[in-house]
């Protein structure tokens, strides 16, 4: 298949070129700058012609149709995280990006595979009361999760449209907060940073919140299964390990960088954390469903045993966050 895959030069996106190439599929990337098509045409089956670097914004709505008509399926990974007040832009720009990629897709049957993430769902208790599953909805009452899950139920419409001239296989695959591996790894890059900023890797409380987490090259598995077997309408969840305590990871990055690891209380968290309030959430997972319909199987390493990876990455190149 021919696969347009944007924010193919991506932390994530990087897996997914490299997961469809190695499964004989041709990819034409979307990317933003000089760099990321030298990076594109760098990949090992470029000269081939199994590689194309398209430059270009998911702002360029018309070059998004046209690429997208051209290409057997569409994987949307490209996201605007550069600046965080302006949050409810990027979703727009996300929503505007959907739109026009399904209407070059519209009664064909080709898949478009959009991203979201398992953070928007309610969060839950350290009690494990709570467990995000494919079925759930954003979170009505968090301001965010209202905005992104914009995106979710627009792909959910499309596949859901009566007129099956207009009809577009759109399918949902959800990452987790600790998406990570050989990069910025998500939300872990957050923890590592603020460790280093701060001379101590913070918990709070008892530690006993968690995140469910995945290996970036699992996640990659996980687009492509959905693409190649997904159901239009469908929300498939990259969940690896379904609970990681935040007293794990925290304890992991302290040990990577020989720093105490302290408990803070839930009223310190901002002076330690700044904006990042999610360092007290309960954001857990499960993947049951998505496992039993596409057979993904993760096998790549947990979070706490790629803790080392990731630090060293941040202190090599710093952390955006």
């Amino acid at each position: 298949m021919r696969v347009f895959v944007t924010g193919s030069t991506g932390f994530v996106g990087t897996a997914v070129v490299d997961e469809l190439l190695a499964a004989n599929h041709t990819v034409v990337g979307l990317t933003r700058s000089d760099a990321g098509v030298a990076q594109l045409q760098a990949r090992p089956h470029a000269k081939d012609g199994s590689v194309e670097a398209v430059r270009g914004t998911l702002e360029d709505l018309d070059l998004l149709r046209r690429t997208a008509a051209r290409c057997d399926a569409v994987l949307h990974l490209a996201y605007n995280h550069d600046d965080f007040s302006k949050y409810a832009e990027a979703t727009a720009t996300d929503r505007a990006a959907i739109a026009a990629l399904a209407s070059a897709l519209e009664g064909t049957d080709k898949p478009l595979v959009v991203t979201s993430g398992t953070g928007l769902l309610t969060s839950g208790d350290p009690a494990g009361s709570v467990v995000g599953t494919e079925d759930g909805e954003p979170d009505a009452a968090h301001p965010w999760s209202v905005l992104r899950g914009q995106s979710e139920r627009l792909c959910k419409d499309l596949a859901d449209n009566k007129d099956k001239s207009k009809a577009v296989r759109a399918m949902v695959v959800r990452l987790p907060p600790t998406t990570h591996g050989p990069g910025s790894s998500g939300f872990m890059a957050v923890l590592v940073a603020t460790a280093l900023r701060k001379g101590a890797a913070a918990y709070v409380g008892d530690g006993q919140n968690a995140w469910c987490a995945c290996h970036r090259d699992d996640a990659a598995r996980l687009y492509r299964l959905a693409m190649e077997k997904g159901r239009a309408g469908a929300v498939y969840h990259a969940v690896a390990e379904e609970a990681v305590p935040l007293k794990d990871l925290a304890a992991a990055i302290g040990t990577r960088l020989d720093l105490p690891v302290i408990s803070i209380r839930p009223d310190e968290v901002q002076d330690h954390f700044g904006w990042f309030a999610f360092a007290a959430a309960d954001k857990r997972a499960s993947s049951h469903k998505t496992k039993r319909e596409l057979g993904w199987n993760p096998t790549g390493p947990t979070v706490v045993d790629n803790t080392g990876v990731i630090v060293d990455f941040i202190k090599a190149h710093g952390s955006r966050f």
